[in-house]
Parts: structure tokens; C-alpha cells; sequence
């Protein structure tokens, strides 16, 4: 197999992989996970990375189309386009990074009692004798406060050598009946659960003590699968098309689970053998992927999972790193592309509990939407695609270090990028703001044309209007020049980001109609709109109404809510009674497949414009 250096960030590592795969294949086997937001297709131009070594190699095509001619000849390549070879080097100087973490973010959950399934009974036991000669197993199971608890062979592997070690002194670890552990001594001060939300983009984790129901540490990474897919249907086509595919994925999302336990763990000063359950949300792919279950059947019509109800496994299974026998919860999904995560936003903001009617909006690759109020919950999930994640946009990336942000524009144009960097591209709020602005100030109309530079714009004021461009690959509207941008290169809107945009905030628009029409109410009679996520969360709200993401209603009622899915997960952790809650809000709801709906596609094409 050809031997491929890859460097990056003080990092240097030589990996093995097989001929025939690519340059990005050697980057994620090396743990540096590079944009690749196409899936492989060469259509992206997200995946540049220098050759070290081969600079001689003539551009392929894509290459060609996505690559500017200076960085062509300094030896910038496509990473999914490139075969290795041995001996090559490469530099990644851009791996795939989080912004601020969604972990990070203010929630709305509210404060429960803990009151958790996983329990510690500490026991003092008579040591046997000739005359009680009771068998170990039994000796502890009478001592504990409930009957019919099942304990497996991982457990009484070590139970008499912890028993007589102890003096009989032992506490012991149970999940409802069944038995998990048995500890030396009295440790019934330290248990400890974990919340985990496998999102398409990023990963977030919760450390939570089980005995108080505090988190004691939280953190996120990005997701390593981005590097084969930002979507999901990319995710599902890498399964059905690459025989090991199914294994790949499951590797990457457990080995950064993995990184992320440990980084709770160390933040908290809590061992993995203390960690007695973690209970998982993510959408319906995710938790295929996570399980090791294909997903192939998820992304054809009728769009059938492999399973709805929540399932249970051990951590010893997963290879995840807590205690081998730890249960791990993944909670219900509702359908094809509703996941748990959407329980997680319910169960978190109480939207069965509320007066009146409440919309909550998850927008990310998918844009998930429930509506509640009069005794029903409406679901329904839009094919919104990931440009809200800086996918498909020429210049767009993830919410990361230089990413602009937000956009001010009146006679100029005033950017805000993450960190105060230098501009690097353009992430979701960022390109929601500078529509909104680009709508308000002319440059582009209600159907999302671009203004004639030669011929339409006379009417704007010199700082927008020098600003607009006519390209071999059409109009465009510069946000940063060359000599601004991190890269050198100029950051634009282009006239085909414009109608990214206009077909992701166009689904998810429809789709809110779809299920107001189903309740028959308008969107006047919304009481809160409760936005998701952390898109949700740093969007302008009147941006986004602006360009008709959201219904026009008084912004007053439009809330973030923060990472509601991994809040909902920590409820789900902390508290019996929220998780039997969780699991009810799963079987209560009513899902809108909208594409069986006839009405969808002209409400879809109505949602396109922006408004007027």
C-alpha cells in the first residue's frame, strides 16, 4: 500500500492507504479531515490541500474550474481528486474546525430534580462460612433493596476477588434490574452520566452527575464524516457505494466521540470506569451510522428506517470509552428524517406543556420543523441542504476562525468575522445577513437577480454598485476584496449562491406553511417561534425574516433556544420522568410527509421569492 506523508499544524504523520484511494482518504486516515462538502464529486472545490512532492502532475479538470491558476502552479491540488502514490507528501493547511461550540450556548430546558435510572446501593455484606455458604452472586443480590436484578459475566468475572478484597464492603451499580458493576468500598458518591448529540456537522458532549443532575463539563468537535459529505444523503450514497463504507463512517464518528469523552472527562476529573450510561440524540441517519445499521433505504422513497423505537447497547460494544457495561440509550426517531434529536428540541422546550401554539425550527442540513398547540405536535422535515452551513456556497464555510458572520449594508458594505480574523469565507449568518442587506439596498430583486452591473444599477449608491461583476461563471457581489481575505482571493456572493440560498430558506419556508395549514391556523396565531441549534442561535432574527427564512411575525416571538436537541438528551439523562416524557412526545407526534403532499411544490415555489 503507497505510504503518504500528511502535515498539518505542527503535525506530521505517515499513513498507509490502500491504491487506488485518494489524497482526502490519506488526510482522514491521518485524523486531519478536510472540507469536502460534495462528497468526493470534484464539484465543491472545498478540499485544497499543497502537494509536498508530484507537483509535476498535470490539474485535472476540476482542478482547473476550482483552483485559481496562481495556486494551480504553487502546487495546490483537490484532495478527493488526487490517487496516491507512494512517497507523497501533503500539507493540509486547512482541516475542518468548529467555530464556537454549540455546546456553549444558552438554553431554555428547564431545571429538573435528578432522578436518574442508573443508582448506587453501597452494601455491607456478612462474609460466608462454613456453616454460610451462600454463593456470591446471591450473597450481594440479597442485600440489595429490589428483587429480579439480572447480572452477565462481565460483572461476576471479578465479583469474589472485589468481595473478599473489600472485606465485603461493596457498592453496587445498577440500571433499573440490571446489574452494571461492583466496586470496592463505598462510592456511591460518584456517578456519572454522559448527553451526546451527533449532529450532521458537529459533535457535542455533556458530562452530568448523576447525583445532581450538574453538568460538569461540556464540549464539541466537528463531525470527521464532513470529509466524505456535509449531508446526509452523501453519508447514505458513501454506504451504498463503497463496500466498507458502513464500517468507515462508524469509525469516524466513534473515534471522535471517543476524543470528545476524553476531553469531558479530563474537564470534569472523572474516570472512564465511572461513567454508568449516556443517552444519544442526533438525526435519523446519524443514529444509523452511529449503530453501525444501514442506512441505504433512508434515502429512496418511501424513506424507510431501519428502526423507530429507542434502542439500548452497551458501551463495551460500541468501543466507547466509559464503563464497558454501561448502557448507552439512543432515544426514539420519529421518521425517515425527523431523529431524536427533534424529541431532544421538544423535551427541552416543553412545547407540549405551552398554552397556545409554538413553532420550534432546527435548521441545519436539514431543516426539521414541529409545530404544537391545541393537544396535537405536527413534524415535518425540509430537504434544505447545507448551504445554511456554508455547503455549496462559493465562498462558504462553517462557522470557524475568519468566517464573516455578519454583514452591515448601507452606502458600504461592514463585515464581522469570527475571532476579528482576516475574511476566509462566508458562513450561514453571515450570507443571511448580506442577502438581506443586498434585498433591501436593490442589489438583487424579490425573484433573487443580481443587479446588471453594465445595465441595473445606476441606482445604487457607488459603495454597493462598484462592488457588482459580471464573470465567465456569471453575476456576482464582491463581500471582500483579494487584498482584504485571508487567502488573497475575493470573497463574492454569486448569482448561483443566491439560489442555494433561495432553495434551502424556500423548503423550510413551505414546510412551516405546510403544517400551519394542517393545524388551520395562520402564522399570526404563533405564540413563540423557538429556533434551533447554532445556526438558530446567531442568525439576525430580522435577517431572516428579511428574506422570508421565517414567517413575518413580530420578532419579539422569536426566541433561540440553543442546543435544545443535547438539553433534551441531558433532561433524558438526569431524569426518569423527562425521559418517559421524551419517549411519550415520540409516539404522540404526527408526521407530515411533505413529499406526499401535492400542495408542497407550488407552496415550495411561492417560498422561493424573497419578499417584496
Amino acid at each position: 500500500m503507497p505510504k503518504v506523508k500528511v502535515i498539518h499544524s505542527g503535525l506530521e504523520r505517515e499513513v498507509m492507504v490502500p491504491a487506488g484511494g485518494s489524497i482526502l482518504d490519506a488526510a482522514v486516515a491521518a485524523g486531519v479531515p478536510v472540507e469536502g462538502t460534495c462528497g468526493g464529486k470534484g464539484t465543491c472545490g472545498k478540499c485544497r490541500v499543497r502537494l509536498i512532492s508530484g507537483r509535476a502532475v498535470d490539474p485535472t479538470p476540476a482542478e482547473t474550474r476550482q483552483i485559481p491558476p496562481e495556486k494551480l502552479s504553487a502546487g495546490w491540488v483537490l484532495a478527493c481528486q488526487r490517487p496516491v502514490a507512494d512517497g507523497l507528501a501533503i500539507r493540509v493547511e486547512t482541516a475542518v474546525e468548529s467555530g464556537p461550540g454549540k455546546e456553549s450556548l444558552e438554553g431554555v430546558a428547564a431545571v429538573v430534580a435528578a432522578e436518574p435510572v442508573v443508582e448506587k446501593h453501597f452494601l455491607r455484606l456478612a462474609a460466608p462460612t462454613v456453616d454460610d455458604q451462600q454463593p456470591d452472586l446471591e450473597r450481594l443480590l440479597s442485600g440489595l433493596p429490589l428483587d429480579g436484578v439480572l447480572a452477565g459475566p462481565g460483572v461476576l468475572a471479578n465479583l469474589p476477588r472485589t468481595l473478599r478484597e473489600s472485606g465485603f464492603e461493596v457498592t453496587a451499580v445498577l440500571a433499573g434490574r440490571r446489574l452494571l458493576a461492583v466496586e470496592p468500598g463505598d462510592t456511591t458518591g460518584r456517578s456519572f452520566g454522559l448527553a451526546l448529540d451527533l449532529g450532521t456537522t458537529t459533535l457535542a458532549g455533556y458530562l452530568v452527575d448523576l447525583g445532581t443532575g450538574k453538568t460538569l463539563a461540556a464540549s464539541s468537535l466537528s463531525n470527521p464524516q464532513r470529509s466524505l459529505g456535509a449531508d446526509v444523503i452523501s453519508r447514505i450514497n458513501h454506504v451504498s457505494e463503497n463496500p466498507g463504507g458502513l464500517r468507515q463512517l462508524q469509525e469516524m464518528v466513534l473515534e471522535a466521540l471517543n476524543r470528545l469523552i476524553e476531553d469531558l472527562l479530563s474537564g470534569g476529573a472523572v474516570a472512564a470506569e465511572e461513567v454508568y450510561e449516556a443517552v444519544v440524540v442526533g438525526n435519523t441517519t446519524m443514529a444509523h451510522l452511529f449503530l453501525g445499521i444501514d442506512p441505504s433505504y433512508l434515502a429512496p422513497a418511501p424513506f424507510i428506517p431501519a428502526f423507530r423505537r429507542p434502542l439500548e447497547v452497551t458501551a463495551g460494544e460500541l468501543g466507547l470509552a466509559m464503563h464497558p457495561g454501561a448502557r448507552v440509550l439512543m432515544l426514539p426517531n420519529i421518521a425517515g428524517y425527523v431523529g431524536s434529536d427533534t424529541v431532544g428540541v421538544m423535551t427541552a422546550t416543553g412545547l407540549d406543556r405551552n398554552q397556545g401554539w409554538r413553532l420550534a425550527v432546527d435548521i441545519g442540513t436539514n431543516g426539521e420543523v414541529v409545530l404544537a398547540g391545541g393537544g396535537r405536535i405536527l413534524t415535518c422535515s425540509t430537504a434544505a441542504g447545507p448551504a445554511f452551513e456554508g455547503a455549496h456556497i462559493r465562498h462558504g464555510m462553517r462557522a470557524a476562525r475568519g468566517a464573516i458572520e455578519s454583514v452591515k449594508m448601507d452606502q458600504e458594505v461592514t463585515l464581522g468575522t469570527i475571532g476579528g480574523a482576516a475574511p476566509a469565507g462566508i458562513c450561514g449568518s453571515g450570507l443571511i445577513d448580506a442577502v438581506a442587506g443586498m434585498l433591501r439596498a436593490g442589489v438583487i430583486n424579490p425573484s433573487g437577480r443580481l443587479a446588471d452591473p453594465a445595465t441595473g444599477a445606476a441606482h445604487l449608491p457607488p459603495g454597493l454598485r462598484d462592488r457588482l461583476r459580471k464573470t465567465e461563471g456569471g453575476s456576482e457581489f464582491i463581500l471582500a476584496s483579494g487584498s482584504q481575505s485571508a487567502a488573497g482571493e475575493d470573497i463574492a456572493i454569486t448569482q448561483k449562491d443566491l439560489r442555494e440560498l433561495q432553495l434551502a430558506k424556500g423548503a423550510i419556508l413551505a414546510g412551516i406553511r405546510i403544517l400551519l395549514g394542517e393545524a388551520g391556523i395562520t402564522a399570526g396565531e404563533i405564540s413563540e417561534v423557538y429556533l434551533a441549534g447554532a445556526f438558530g442561535n446567531f442568525i439576525s432574527r430580522a435577517s431572516a425574516v428579511a428574506i422570508g427564512l421565517l414567517p413575518d411575525i413580530p420578532l419579539e416571538r422569536i426566541i433561540p433556544v440553543g442546543n435544545a436537541a443535547g438539553d433534551g438528551a441531558r433532561l433524558a439523562l438526569i431524569s426518569r420522568t423527562e425521559r418517559e416524557r421524551a419517549l411519550s412526545l415520540a409516539d404522540r407526534a404526527e408526521h407530515v410527509e411533505l413529499s406526499a403532499r401535492r400542495d408542497f411544490q407550488d407552496l415550495f415555489v411561492q417560498a422561493l421569492y424573497f419578499p417584496g
